[in-house]
């Protein structure tokens, strides 16, 4: 038995072929930089816009996010790894994420997410082979309050009960959001100039200039 040998001073994938990102996207992505401090600080949302746009964010798309932004792809490859919200892979049309906090647990969120299983015919983190839904888990959805809970796509649903699952999965409106989206992923940007003197606080991550500020 051969081992293959590695070399890590190599990219894993193709840096030299066509661009994954449209132009329009890495304008999405430029007109967040008027907001920061450092473009660095853009990389969350330029990673939401990319996801959006390719329903993942692939190698390709992190080593050109890492690009636009001025950084190491490394340092776009941790960020991806530490947030379960984005996936390096291509997934369904629609993601059904069940909640697995405690609040849900105790209200029969296990029973939610094995009846999401059963009806799909996919376990977590799979696909559904005609590329309709893919499934995932999530420690809290933030909606302990409506336990138990499961996102379609962004759209929360609440108080889900296991004989739901069916007619929930099969309304095309499942995914139908109720509300505007946020103005930062929307909304043009506006570049008027900040006054740094008159809101230290809003300038600054740094919890003793924010104490001292306040």
């Amino acid at each position: 038995m051969s081992w293959k040998t590695i070399d890590r001073n190599e990219p894993g994938t193709d840096l030299k072929g066509a661009r994954v990102l449209r132009e329009a996207v890495r304008e999405k992505i430029r007109s967040f930089f008027p907001r920061y401090d450092t473009k660095r600080a853009a990389l969350l949302p330029a990673l939401h816009v990319v996801q959006h746009e390719l329903g993942h964010v692939s190698w390709k798309a992190m080593a050109e996010v890492a690009e636009l932004l001025e950084i190491h792809p490394s340092d776009v490859l941790d960020t991806i790894s530490f947030y379960t919200h984005f996936w390096t892979k291509p997934r369904g049309r629609k993601t059904v994420t069940v909640c697995r906090s405690i609040s849900c647990e105790l209200m029969g969120g296990g029973a939610v997410l094995e009846a999401v299983k059963r009806h799909i015919g996919v376990d977590e983190h799979h696909t559904t082979t005609d590329g309709a839904y893919s499934l995932a888990t999530e420690e809290c959805l933030a909606g302990c309050d409506h336990a138990p809970c499961l996102l379609i796509n962004e759209k929360l649903h609440k108080r889900v009960k296991p004989e739901d699952v069916p007619t929930l999965l099969k309304s095309a409106e499942n995914d139908k959001l109720d509300m505007p989206r946020s103005t930062l992923f929307d909304k043009p940007v506006e570049t008027a100039a900040v006054d740094r003197d008159s809101d230290p606080i809003g300038m600054t991550s740094d919890v003793r200039e924010m104490k001292e500020a306040g």
